[in-house]
């Protein structure tokens, strides 16, 4: 299946999706799920299913603008659609995805906005979650819903949260596999980077939260000890905002890292971190891309629920301090927010001798 398109659904490009369809009646699917990057990532699981379900289906994926770059390395995706930018745009958006005539949405998010969009779309089924003490918005919209718990919430992996939806619509689980599919073009330019061969480790220091950040002379030390210890070729990368952290790392360094800036494009990262035999990192979006491409994953949690949001995958490695952590005192710029995983500093209490290992062990069974 060729790479799934991505189309702007301004009022200019009103026929552009219709375009793209088949003339039989097979389902017409679209997925509403707005952000972040690795809970688009992560959709791929109930993507996978309805393919295995439905293999004639056109399946379509509603996400904000930012966020669409994921889905053409999704090979059970048709076509990425964006919420308009503009608010001039909206009227134009809503005649194309009803000219779409889609048979099925899947809104992920059941916010007023998505409930809305799920509705003006005419399609005949409309499903969305029941979540525990979650306000159910617009209950009228939809013809069938997913219950879910507090308790399974907390119990499980989100890509189970999610399957829950197309059950709900009579599409049978067969898989909970999420994968991407980096194009060659991007491969290509990534291979010039950092060529397969011998023991290669990229890490990414950075996190959305400041709170959740691995001391830099930590990141330093495990780099130096990976270099010098087991000779392996050892990677920094990050974004714009974080490059005083990486200098913080370089700096307290004794051996050389390579450093490289953070790719422009979720499919350039994508094909980037498929050339690594192992990936440092915090919880985070490039995490779940990383596990999605099969590159072995060593993630740095806080007090975050490693069960929902851990890589998905049998060859990762969560290290996380056992919790309640104590509080972690001096060694923290200011208190921890209790109950707020985002203003959380327990990622701190995680030792280098602890990282250094899980890398070695990563290493040792990546070949």
């Amino acid at each position: 299946m060729p790479p799934a398109s991505t189309i702007t659904l301004e009022s200019e490009t009103a026929t552009a999706a219709t375009t793209a369809l088949t003339a039989d009646r097979q389902p017409r699917v679209l997925v509403i799920r707005r952000r972040y990057l690795g809970d688009i990532v992560l959709l791929g699981s109930a993507l996978r299913n309805l393919r295995a379900h439905w293999p004639k289906a056109w399946i379509a994926v509603l996400t904000e603008a930012a966020y669409t770059g994921v889905l053409p390395l999704n090979p059970d995706v048709d076509a990425a659609f964006a919420f308009p930018r503009r608010a001039t745009g909206w009227l134009g958006f809503i005649r194309a995805l009803r000219a779409v005539g889609f048979t099925h949405v899947l809104d992920f998010d059941n916010t007023d906005r998505t409930a809305l969009v799920t509705r003006l779309t005419g399609a005949a089924v409309r499903a969305t979650f029941d979540r525990e003490l979650i306000p159910f918005r617009h209950r009228w919209v939809y013809t069938d819903t997913a219950k879910v718990t507090n308790a399974f919430y907390d119990a499980h992996h989100i890509t189970d949260t999610y399957l829950a939806l197309p059950a709900a619509v009579g599409v049978p689980i067969a898989t909970r596999e999420v994968r991407l599919v980096p194009q060659p073009d991007a491969i290509a330019a990534a291979q010039k980077l950092a060529p397969r061969g011998g023991n290669k480790v990229l890490v990414h220091p950075g996190s959305r939260s400041a709170f959740r950040v691995w001391p830099a002379e930590r990141f330093a030390d495990v780099c130096d000890r990976l270099q010098d210890q087991l000779g392996a070729q050892v990677f920094l990368t990050a974004g714009p905002d974080e490059r005083p952290l990486v200098e913080q790392i370089r700096s307290r360094g004794r051996t050389h890292v390579v450093t490289l800036n953070a790719p422009r494009d979720v499919g350039q990262l994508a094909a980037l971190l498929a050339q690594f035999d192992a990936f440092l990192c915090h919880d985070s979006g490039p995490m779940h891309v990383a596990a999605a491409v099969g590159t072995p994953v060593i993630a740095l949690f806080g007090s975050q629920n490693a069960t929902i949001w851990r890589p998905l995958g049998p060859r990762h490695t969560i290290l996380q301090t056992p919790l309640p952590c104590a509080c972690i005192g001096a060694a923290a710029p200011s208190p921890c927010t209790p109950g707020d995983s985002y203003r959380s500093y327990c990622v701190r209490k995680l030792a280098a001798d602890d990282v250094f290992a899980a890398v070695t062990r990563t290493l040792a069974t990546a070949k």
